[in-house]
């Protein structure tokens, strides 16, 4: 029988804040945090010189604990540590230690200025820039390794690093874990450090945006006048539970994991599939017992790309075949790439109990071509709901779909 999965505590690392309170009051004052940054000037034929970086000062931590870690890592212990306190679990607690508790984080990468040092030997032909911790900084799964480090994690570890889909993944894989018996507690998350990289991929796509003069007005997702995404940096980590293990030590209930699903495309590494993207969140709702008339509200993925906006929100249509209402909040710090799908989960929960979900920042004209749905716009929107569905997508072809319940 499936066990009942919970969320016990959140942590996020963006420029939005910290804590539910601020967090949902950027959303409401419909904050945009992209900015345009001169250095990106510094690189020839980069044509999107944007961004949403996280521009608070991370904490610092003993150097003995931290020195495998590079800014990746570091987002992501800042956003666990928030998670762990709000869930009221010490770093040292013995249930971290049982065998029963364990981890499922990713990010698209590892810290880049290590892999520079690492790769850098191929080019210099010199080792000088190498130390033992060059490699476990750029490792990909130096998140879920360095964290389950950290705390002594003794139980399972799941490394996700499928781009866009790293964090809604690790999400919907410790859930399984805790539904089928495996563990009784996972922390799962997904986080992303900000690098020039990052945007010269999307860049040499035609796929980011170029509205340099004009960042504010950037990103607009299922406008008919949008020109790409925005990269973004961060991290985002849920505390997930076992309901009756949460319980027993009274902690608090945020809300539930009711349901998930991940697929493939099988058809092309980079063109979105409408037909998988429906499909994959039938199988959520599917996995969740939920009468999809239930579910109120959809986070969609919303990158502002042309390709991805139109899949995207026909396939919403295609499963719910009615304009059920959807935003993304890209439009506020941009594309956090491994980590949007841990922080979109933990702020469509935090929309979920307050019965109050953001707009879709700069959507002046919807885009005929997109499906017909009620993009969320203006002040936001007022609704009482107890279900609404998180999705991602990610290059490979890589499709997930969250169900999730206000607690």
């Amino acid at each position: 029988m499936k066990r009942t999965v919970v969320v016990t505590g959140g942590g996020v690392v963006t420029p939005l804040g910290n804590e539910p309170e601020s967090i949902l009051a950027s959303l409401r004052a419909r904050r945009n945090f992209v900015v345009m940054d001169p250095r990106l000037q510094e690189y020839r034929n980069l044509r999107c010189h944007l961004c949403a970086p996280v521009t608070e000062m991370l904490p610092e931590y003993p150097r003995k604990l931290v020195r495998g870690m590079g800014r990746v890592a570091l987002l992501a212990l800042t956003a666990t540590e928030r998670a762990l306190r709000m869930a009221g679990i010490a770093a040292g607690d013995p249930m971290l230690r049982n065998g029963r508790a364990g981890i499922a984080y990713g990010s698209s990468a590892g810290d880049v200025d290590a892999m520079m040092d690492f790769y850098g030997l191929l080019v210099t032909k010199d080792s000088k820039k190498m130390n033992p911790t060059t490699y476990i900084k750029e490792m990909p799964q130096t998140c879920a390794a360095n964290l389950s480090v950290y705390y002594g994690l003794t139980g399972r570890l799941i490394t996700t690093n499928t781009a866009c889909t790293s964090g809604s993944q690790s999400i919907g894989y410790a859930y399984e874990t805790i539904a089928s018996g495996k563990q009784d507690l996972m922390i799962a998350g997904g986080a992303e450090e900000l690098s020039p990289a990052d945007i010269g991929v999307f860049d040499s796509m035609f796929a980011a945006s170029t509205m340099n003069d004009d960042p504010s007005r950037t990103p607009r997702a299922y406008d008919k006048d949008r020109d790409g995404l925005v990269i973004g940096e961060g991290a985002g980590t849920l505390i997930l539970e076992e309901k009756e293990h949460a319980l027993a030590r009274g902690a608090r209930i945020y809300g539930e994991i009711a349901g998930f699903a991940t697929n493939t495309d099988g058809v092309h590494i980079t063109h979105p599939n409408r037909d998988t993207m429906a499909q994959v969140m039938r199988l959520a709702i599917e996995d969740s017992g939920v009468d999809p008339v239930r579910i109120g509200y959809v986070n969609t993925h919303g990158t502002a790309t042309i390709e991805g906006d139109i899949a995207e929100s026909n396939a919403t249509y295609d499963v719910f075949q009615r304009p059920i209402a959807a935003s993304t909040i890209k439009g506020y710090i941009g594309h956090t790439l491994g980590a949007c799908g841990a922080i979109e989960a933990w702020v469509t929960l935090l929309m979920l109990h307050e019965g109050w979900f953001a707009p879709n920042l700069n959507l002046e004209a919807v885009d005929p071509q997109c499906g017909p749905l009620d993009y969320i716009s203006g002040d936001g929107l007022s609704l009482a709901t107890d279900y609404a569905m998180s999705n991602n997508f990610a290059f490979g072809g890589i499709n997930t779909s969250l169900i999730l319940k206000r607690g």
